[in-house]
C-alpha cells in the first residue's frame, strides 16, 4: 500500500477531479491514462508531454515502473521517480494502472468489487477511494502525546 501523505492525497484528489470534468482519458495513452493523469497533477506536463517522456522508457506503466533505473537520467525515469517520491511503489503504480488493490477495492462505496481499468467512472471512483482510505490511514498515524496536567501551571490573572 501506498505511504499515506498530503501530496499524494490531493494528487489523487485532483486527478479525479480532472477526469470527472472531462480532461482527455485513454487507458493506452501513457500521457492520459491513470497513471497519467495522476503524472500531469504532480509534473505539470501535458498528456503530450508525458508520452514523449515515456516513449523514452518500454512499455506500459506497470513494466516502466518495474525495471527503471535512477542512473539512467532518461525522462521516463525522472516520472517513475516523481511517483514515488510521492509514496508509491512499482506493486502501487501497477494497481493503479489496473485498478486491482484490494485493501481499496474492499473500501469502495457499496463493497467490494472489481473495477475496469479503462473505464473513467470506475478510475474516479478508485482515485477517490484511495485518497479516502490514505487520508484515513494518515491520520490514524498521527499520535498526539498525552497532557500531564500535574505540570500545567495556571497563571494568575
Amino acid at each position: 500500500m501506498a505511504h499515506p501523505n498530503l501530496a499524494l492525497i490531493q494528487a489523487l484528489r485532483q486527478a479525479s477531479v480532472n477526469l470527472r470534468n472531462n480532461m482527455p482519458y485513454a487507458w493506452g495513452h501513457h500521457g492520459a491514462c491513470n497513471c497519467g493523469h495522476i503524472l500531469q497533477v504532480v509534473t505539470h506536463l501535458s498528456k503530450e508531454e508525458i508520452l514523449e517522456y515515456a516513449q523514452t522508457g518500454i512499455g506500459e506503466w506497470t513494466e516502466i515502473a518495474s525495471g527503471w533505473c535512477e542512473t539512467t537520467s532518461l525522462p521516463v525515469d525522472m516520472l517513475i521517480s516523481r511517483l514515488e517520491a510521492m509514496g508509491l511503489t512499482a506493486t502501487d503504480i501497477h494497481n493503479l494502472e489496473y485498478l486491482q488493490d484490494r485493501k481499496i477495492l474492499e473500501k469502495l462505496p457499496g463493497g467490494m468489487r472489481w473495477l475496469q481499468k479503462n473505464k473513467r467512472a470506475d478510475v474516479v471512483l478508485y482515485f477517490e477511494t484511495m485518497a479516502n482510505v490514505l487520508e484515513e490511514m494518515l491520520i490514524c498515524s498521527i499520535q498526539i502525546p498525552k497532557l500531564d496536567h500535574s505540570t500545567l501551571q495556571l497563571e494568575n490573572t
